[in-house]
C-alpha cells in the first residue's frame, strides 16, 4: 500500500469506529474500570471500539504492529505500526459531551514517538461530524478542504491545554498555564487531544500545550498539525510527563520558550 492508501483506511476505519462509539453513546454508557486514578475511566465502548479496530487492521495489515491505549502493544514484521486511541476523551464520552474522537495513526519504525517517522492519520470526532485526514508530504483535510495553522495572532493566541488525572499533577499544569496566558487571548480546555491538534491544524485554536500525553493521544493529530505547516515539540522527552507543544511557527517559539524551563 502507499501512503495514500494507508491514509484511506485510517479514514475508513476511523468513520466506521466513531459511527460505533457514537451508537454505544445513544444506547448508554457503561463503566468498565478505572485506570491510573478514580477520574481515569474507561467505558466498555472503548474496549470494543478498539476491538473493531485491530481486527480491521489485522485483516487489511496483518504484518503490521498495533500500539492501542486499552490492549497495548503488539510488534509486526513490516516496520510499520498503527498507533490509536478508541475514545479520546473519555470523560467527555461518558457525560454526554460530543468533545470525544477516534484516533488513528500509522507509523515507521521503532514504536517511539522520539523514534518513529509518521506516515498517514486520521482523527473522527463522530458526535461532531468531523474527520481529519493527514498524508505526509500530501497535507491536512477536512471535507475537502486543505487544512492550514494560523501565523498571525494579533489579539494574542488562543490556546488548547488539558491536565492530568492525577491530582498531584494539577498545580503544576496550573502553573503552566498561567506561563502560558502571557501570549493568550483565552485558553481552551476541551478534554481531547486528539480534537485539539486537529483543531490547531484546522487554525481554530493557534497553539496547543499539555504535558503527560501518551503516544496514542497524539500520534495521528501531530501530523495533522504537521501537514498543515505546523511545529510540534515534546519538550524533555525523557521526563516523567514530557510536554508536547505545538503551533504555527511563531506561536510553537513563543510557548518553547515560556515552557522550556518546565520539566515537571
Amino acid at each position: 500500500m502507499t501512503a495514500a492508501d494507508l491514509g484511506t483506511l485510517a479514514a475508513e476505519i476511523a468513520r466506521e469506529a466513531g459511527d460505533l462509539a457514537r451508537r454505544r453513546r445513544s444506547e448508554g454508557v457503561a463503566l468498565a474500570a478505572t485506570k491510573s486514578t478514580i477520574s481515569d475511566i474507561v467505558t466498555e465502548a472503548d474496549r470494543e471500539v478498539e476491538q473493531l479496530i485491530r481486527e480491521r487492521l489485522k485483516a487489511e495489515r496483518p504484518e503490521d504492529g498495533f500500539l492501542g491505549e486499552e490492549t497495548g502493544a503488539e510488534r509486526g514484521s513490516s516496520g510499520r505500526t498503527w498507533v490509536v486511541d478508541p475514545i479520546d476523551g473519555t470523560v467527555n464520552y461518558a457525560y454526554g459531551m460530543p468533545g470525544y474522537s477516534v484516533s488513528i495513526a500509522v507509523v515507521e519504525g521503532e514504536p517511539d514517538p522520539d523514534r518513529w517517522r509518521s506516515i498517514a492519520g486520521a482523527v473522527c470526532a463522530p458526535a461532531l461530524g468531523e474527520l481529519f485526514t493527514a498524508v505526509r508530504d500530501e497535507g491536512a483535510w477536512l471535507d475537502g478542504k486543505r487544512l492550514v495553522v494560523t501565523t498571525e495572532t494579533p489579539a494574542g493566541a488562543l490556546l488548547g491545554t488539558g491536565f492530568g488525572y492525577d491530582p498531584s499533577t494539577h498545580d503544576g499544569d496550573l502553573a503552566t498555564v498561567r506561563r502560558a496566558m502571557t501570549i493568550a487571548r483565552d485558553v481552551r480546555r476541551m478534554g481531547s487531544a486528539a480534537i485539539d491538534l486537529a483543531y490547531l491544524a484546522a487554525g481554530r485554536l493557534d497553539g496547543f500545550f499539555e504535558r503527560g500525553l501518551k503516544p496514542w493521544d497524539f500520534a495521528a493529530g501531530v501530523l495533522l498539525v504537521e501537514e498543515a505547516g505546523g511545529v510540534v515539540t515534546r519538550l524533555h522527552p525523557a521526563a516523567a510527563r514530557p510536554m508536547l507543544v505545538a503551533g504555527g511557527p511563531d506561536v510553537h517559539r513563543r510557548l518553547c520558550e515560556l515552557l522550556a524551563d518546565d520539566g515537571r
